[in-house]
């Protein structure tokens, strides 16, 4: 697996780890994959063949070897930006599950990073969707 192929993977194992990827967490994966260097330059066909390998990995061997698989292929610097994107993907639906809040608290230990900074980074993108003016 390569570093971009692991990137996906941790996004797609953020999304699809409840199991249910519904319209809006697909099309917040693509947006935040989109936005950022190698896959805006890539093709349809290209992302296609990349998430039609990972969906066969997470089908075949579930989103914890996904994500198991996918840490190590990181830098310690990716892994600080892919847990702050599996973090906001899993705000996506606005509805945040326990099995969600475990696939995040598995990935952050599986970091290369000091627990505090794991979890800073949880807290910042919790409090980022936190409905704090709702009545």
């Amino acid at each position: 697996m390569t570093p971009s192929e692991a990137f996906a993977a941790i996004a797609l194992a953020a999304v699809a780890c409840d199991g249910s990827l519904d319209r809006e967490e697909a099309q917040a994966l693509r947006q935040q994959l989109e936005k950022r260097s190698p896959y805006r330059d890539l093709s349809e066909v290209t992302m296609g063949k990349m998430f039609d390998s990972l969906l066969t990995s997470l089908r075949r061997d579930g989103w914890e070897a996904l994500v198991s698989e996918a840490i190590p292929q990181l830098t310690p610097l990716q892994q600080e930006t892919a847990l702050a994107m599996a973090a906001e993907l899993v705000h996506a639906d606005r509805v945040e599950t326990d099995t969600e809040r475990e696939m995040l608290k598995l990935m952050a230990a599986q970091l290369q990073l000091p627990a505090e900074r794991s979890q800073q980074i949880l807290d910042v993108i919790a409090l980022l969707h936190r409905d704090s003016l709702a009545g």
